[in-house]
This record gives C-alpha cells, sequence and structure tokens, in this order.
C-alpha cells in the first residue's frame, strides 16, 4: 500500500509551483508538510487528489498510477482519498447529519444521491462519526450556524463516511483558534492510529507538526528541502525551508506556536513580536 510521487511538477504558465518532487510514503504513516506560503504545499496535495493536474511525473497508490486514472476509476480514487479543506467545504443550508451523508455520494447510485435518498444504515454510520468526533448534538442544525472548528470537525466526519485508504488535509487548522485547533489535530491523529489510514497534513504551526506527525516534509519554492523525523528538524533545517531575515536570522518560532500553554517570557516575545507586525503595517 505504498503511496508514490515520482518527479511531480506542476506549472502555471512561466510559475512553477511544484518542481519535481520524489516521495514515498508507507501506508499508515502521519505526514506534516511545512513551508512559507508560496511553497507548493496546497498545489502538491490538490495533485495527489486529483483536483489539478501534474504538468509531469506521476503519482502512484498500491501499484496503480492514480495520475492516469479517468473516468469511474478517478471518482474512485477521489472517494479513496478523502480530502479535508482549510474553508470546510460544508453545504451552509443543509443540516449536519446531511452534510456528513455526503461523504457516501461516490459509494451510491446516481439517482439515489440527485434524489438525497439515505440509508438507515448510512444514517447510523454519520451519527457514529459525530459521536466520535464529540458533535453529535449538532446532527439536526443547520452548517452554517456551527463555529469554525465545529465545521472543521463535521468535515473531517464527512471524510470518514467515504471509508478512505488516505486523509489529505490543507491546512486544517490555519482559522481556528489554539484549542479547536488541536481537537482538530487530536482527531486526526485519532484516525491515522485506530484505522492504520495515512494522513498527509500541510500546517502552518512549526509546534503542531512536531508533536502531531512522525515524518515532516519542509518545501521551499516547490522542492522539498527537508525529509525526516520531527527530532531532526534542526534550526538549521528550518531555516532552509522559512529562509532567514535581513539579518541572517532564523523565524522566531513563538510566531509559528498553537500552543494553549505558552511560557510567561515566550508568551512576551509573541507579544511584542505582533506589536512589532502591527505597527509596520503587516
Amino acid at each position: 500500500m505504498m503511496f508514490e510521487l515520482k518527479n511531480v511538477t506542476r506549472r502555471f504558465g512561466n510559475k512553477t509551483a511544484v518542481d519535481s518532487v520524489t516521495l514515498d510514503i508507507p501506508q499508515g504513516q502521519m505526514v506534516g508538510i511545512i513551508g512559507r506560503s508560496g511553497a507548493g504545499k496546497s498545489t502538491l496535495l490538490r495533485m495527489i487528489n486529483r483536483l489539478q493536474e501534474p504538468t509531469s511525473g506521476s503519482i502512484h497508490f498500491a501499484g496503480v498510477e492514480v495520475s492516469s486514472l479517468r473516468g469511474q476509476a478517478l471518482r474512485n480514487w477521489q472517494r479513496d482519498c478523502a480530502m479535508i479543506f482549510q474553508q470546510f467545504n460544508l453545504v451552509p443550508r443543509l443540516d449536519v447529519l446531511t452534510n456528513v451523508m455526503l461523504g457516501r455520494l461516490n459509494h451510491r447510485s446516481t439517482a439515489m444521491s440527485l434524489l438525497g435518498i439515505f440509508t438507515h444504515q448510512e444514517r447510523i454510520h454519520a451519527i457514529a462519526a459525530l459521536e466520535r468526533l464529540g458533535i453529535e448534538q449538532t446532527a439536526l442544525q443547520m452548517a452554517g450556524t456551527l463555529s469554525g472548528g465545529q465545521q472543521q470537525r463535521v468535515a473531517i466526519a464527512r471524510a470518514l463516511m467515504q471509508n478512505p485508504k488516505m486523509v489529505l488535509a490543507d491546512e486544517p487548522i490555519a482559522s481556528l483558534d489554539p484549542l479547536n485547533a488541536k481537537i482538530v489535530m487530536d482527531a486526526l491523529r485519532d484516525i491515522n492510529e485506530r484505522e492504520g489510514i495515512t494522513v498527509v497534513t500541510n500546517l502552518h504551526t512549526l509546534d503542531t507538526a512536531r508533536n502531531y506527525c512522525e515524518r515532516i516534509v519542509g518545501m521551499a519554492a516547490g522542492r522539498v528541502v527537508f525529509d525526516g523525523k520531527p527530532s531532526e528538524l534542526t534550526a538549521d533545517a528550518v531555516k532552509q525551508i522559512y529562509g532567514t531575515d535581513k539579518d541572517g536570522a532564523g523565524i522566531d518560532e513563538t510566531m509559528t506556536s498553537t500552543s494553549i500553554n505558552i511560557p510567561a517570557a515566550a508568551a512576551a516575545q509573541q507579544s511584542a513580536g505582533l506589536q512589532s507586525l502591527a505597527l509596520a503595517g503587516l
């Protein structure tokens, strides 16, 4: 069940978003992809799910070249490779339970999907997924009335309804507060550990990547510049991924923290940094 990217490149006109990326990911790993905005992280995930096509190179899963799939075979892959987005992609005017059951669309007939007919068993599975994520009480609420953290958990429940072999999460906690970020990351880790499902997630906070992912891939300018264990993500590696400021200093990691227990000194440093950014108009 190895997942492989072989020299995958994606260009948009003269701009190369992903540049000759080669990765092998064994089944059951939890992988965090980190890097600056524009490093190619989201484009890479969207190519894996086939929401965007590679300009060159190939993508394989369990010996099948998924980058060449078409028609029903492609829809089957997008069912097996569930995608969780930063902006949730729920239907706001539908209730939570229906949004979760939409994860079954690629498992059912077109007629049943168009008519919105779901089986009793599908409803039971959807409620079980919501219970697992601690939001079963929202089942009959309109999705648009939920908080951001609740909506992201609904999106994860919908992904579970696909019975996926792989879960891709594109910056799933970028718009969440630290507590909800922890809840969402705990849920993704639970899926990885309990079902043995491969999870690949783009993250913008280094502490989250270190705490939750057994493997970290760092991207810069579309290329993989780091691939290793969290313990190997040294200050020099971080500089290679994120670059340095005009004085040659690396980034202050407290500025990229989601911790809800930041030490007082670090909190003061973070506050001062945020004030400096505000004064600079950033």
